[in-house]
């Protein structure tokens, strides 16, 4: 065990285990540690895939980036099963567990506090955590405002969510401590300052001037039925489609071909590409809407992921932020009242979840100076951990 990283009394150390799963859930955990750091506290984030013995970790990855490309209406059965399923779901939180061993010593004992942004490093957390390996607070990021049971861990000290519809569904599977907190939105998301901003950023883009732009996201694989929606959108003529690509180099090729939309790859600068739109097109409901909601940019649901997209798409719109365009023959309604209604969505003002994150590492450090709390985690129990 690394004694040197234990603080005696206060430790301004947090851990964040996020997974590179598309990029949603590294970029809360991201932003999450940026806040931490600006606050004073040291971070360290892992990626739960690397935990994973062997290359389990690298192979569940690429599994589920194939099947979202080549059978998306399987990721959607799975996705049901291993909610209902309670022999599934647990064989999946068992799978979770073979990164323990890894995970208790990444995260134990130097942490104040510990966080996941994904529901499988919630799992074995929650695991160690309820067997005192872990002695700091695990603090679970809902990046999704659809709950799977996945996400919901027991052991786990408290969950955020960004909503109070996303809070109730996480005390309805069992979560105990469930919190509002803000989305973990880089601050350049914001509205643009003036006309000019805005036009600069079209011209950054080489994006036209004089027209209506649809920007239609799905996430850093550009994952789904991409090229039915730049169809369907430019077909209503309310709209240019400009599409990010991401990493899928084979679509923009495909797109760029029909000529049917502005094509972009991996853009490194999304707050400007979304100050320079009018509205937004996603699939996903996961980072790409709260960044866009976060610009003021008007978003709309639209052939959906199967699994986490639709769920995600209808508490989008049970919320009253983005709606969900069902049918190809209700997207130009929804297109035309999303172009000129308002450009802001009506939140209430929730907490910073960095700010909640550094309070429980308070706590938690005030317990160890007070002496009701050892500092570090016995090896003994980091083995016993890993069986």
């Amino acid at each position: 065990m690394n004694t040197s990283l234990i603080r005696p009394g206060g430790s301004r150390h947090v851990t964040i285990v996020s997974a590179s799963v598309g990029a949603g859930h590294d970029g809360a955990a991201n932003e999450l540690a940026r806040r931490l750091r600006a606050a004073g506290f040291s971070v360290d984030c892992h990626d739960f895939l690397d935990l994973l013995p062997a290359s389990l970790g690298r192979l569940l990855r690429q599994s589920y980036a194939v099947q979202l490309r080549a059978a998306p209406e399987s990721w959607e059965r799975l996705f049901t099963a291993l909610d209902r399923r309670r022999n599934l779901a647990a064989a999946v939180r068992a799978l979770s567990g073979l990164a323990a061993r890894r995970i208790a010593r990444t995260a134990a004992p130097e942490s104040a506090a510990i966080v996941s942004t994904y529901p499988l490093a919630s799992q074995a957390l929650g695991r160690l955590r309820q067997r005192g390996v872990l002695r700091a607070p695990v603090v679970t990021y809902l990046t999704d405002l659809s709950v799977h049971p996945l996400w919901v861990a027991e052991g786990v000290d408290v969950h955020l969510a960004l909503h109070p519809a996303t809070a109730a569904e996480a005390h309805r599977l069992g979560a105990a401590d469930v919190r509002v907190c803000a989305p973990a939105v880089r601050p350049g998301f914001r509205p643009p300052s003036s006309v000019l901003e805005r036009q600069l950023a079209r011209l950054r883009f080489s994006l036209p001037d004089d027209e209506r732009l649809a920007l239609i996201t799905a996430g850093s694989w550009g994952s789904g039925d991409v090229a039915a929606t730049v169809s369907d959108v430019a077909a209503t003529g309310l709209v240019t489609p400009v599409v990010v690509c991401g990493r899928n180099t084979a679509l923009r090729e495909k797109l760029a071909r029909s000529g049917a939309a502005i094509t972009l790859g991996w853009v490194d600068d999304m707050p400007a590409l979304m100050r320079a739109c009018d509205v937004a097109v996603q699939n996903a409901g996961g980072l790409s809407s709260l960044e866009a909601l976060a610009t003021g940019l008007p978003v709309l649901s639209y052939r959906c992921l199967p699994g986490h997209g639709r769920a995600n798409a209808a508490v989008l719109e049970e919320a009253g932020w983005a709606p969900w365009a069902r049918h190809a023959d209700l997207l130009p309604e929804a297109l035309f009242t999303a172009l000129t209604g308002p450009r802001t969505v009506d939140r209430a003002v929730a907490a910073d979840p960095a700010a909640i994150v550094a309070a429980l590492a308070a706590e938690r450090n005030a317990t160890v100076t007070a002496g009701r709390e050892p500092a570090g985690a016995p090896e003994l129990a980091v083995v016993e951990a890993s069986r």
